[in-house]
């Protein structure tokens, strides 16, 4: 079952079912046998591991992969070996952290223009560095 490491936690830890190794590049879809039923309005975010990210380089591909509220399968966590070494993935280890939280569908509506401000279309790097 997910557990919160700590009170207050935002992610539950996900573990493996399983065991294997990812070679440096590699990536591997990992089970852990669960299956969520989220409410209606309820989102589940899979989350890398902070400390397989700086220790290993091992991160969750897809990040943060989504678990609808529909969806029923089993929750596979996709990941992916960025680091120099081998990476074995124990049975029982946690791999994986999930945030459960609300959704709000938005109202799409075309339109063929939308209100001026001050950022504009400025993005990707328009406000520097320092």
């Amino acid at each position: 079952m997910p557990t919160y490491a700590h009170p207050g936690d935002a992610g539950m830890d996900v573990r493996s079912i399983e065991e294997l190794t990812l070679e440096p590049g590699a990536r591997a879809l990992v089970h852990t046998g669960l299956v969520f039923q989220l409410p209606p309005d309820a989102e589940a975010q899979v989350r890398p591991r902070s400390g397989l990210a700086l220790k290993h380089g091992v991160t969750v591909l897809n990040s943060p992969g989504t678990i609808d509220a529909g969806y029923r399968g089993e929750v596979g966590v996709i990941l992916v070996n960025l680091g120099q070494q081998p990476f074995k993935v124990e049975k029982g280890m946690k791999i994986a952290q999930v945030v459960v939280s609300r959704v709000e569908q938005a109202e799409i509506v075309e339109v063929q223009e939308t209100d001026e401000t001050d950022r504009g279309s400025g993005g990707f790097g328009s406000t520097g560095v320092i």
